[in-house]
């Protein structure tokens, strides 16, 4: 994947942590969907006091291109406000999954960044939100 379409997808997801709404405890995190297209969609966790309602910054940059009528996607990055490398859950991996996300964008805020297919880390541990 292109260096600049990579660094874009990063500094994006990074811009979507200041509009996480996180007030019961959930980990601020942004997102980037890179749609085949290659439209971008942002993102961002929202929490909620009721458990079931929390979505993750991935779920909700995923139900936004949905929801727009895509189907297809090259990408995704999801950054979180912890010091290192943010980690999607096992039940957000089998979402994005689902929908054939090709690749991964592993990222920090520092904007240090791996490339990976997405299937390669279903067997990785996850932080839990």
């Amino acid at each position: 994947m292109n260096y600049d379409i990579v660094d874009t997808i990063v500094r994006t997801a990074i811009d979507g942590i200041r509009n996480a709404y996180v007030e019961h405890g959930s980990i601020a995190t942004g997102a980037c969907l890179l749609a085949s297209d290659g439209t971008l969609y942002s993102g961002c966790a929202i929490d909620s006091v009721i458990p079931e309602f929390k979505l993750p910054a991935e779920v909700v940059v995923m139900a936004k291109a949905i929801s727009e009528g895509k189907r297809e996607f090259d990408a995704i990055c999801v950054v979180a406000d912890i010091d290192g490398t943010y980690m999607p859950d096992e039940l957000c991996h089998k979402f994005l999954l689902e929908f054939n996300v090709q690749e991964i964008i592993l990222a920090d805020m520092a904007g240090n960044t791996k490339v990976m297919p997405l299937e390669e880390l279903v067997p990785y541990k996850t932080r839990r939100r």
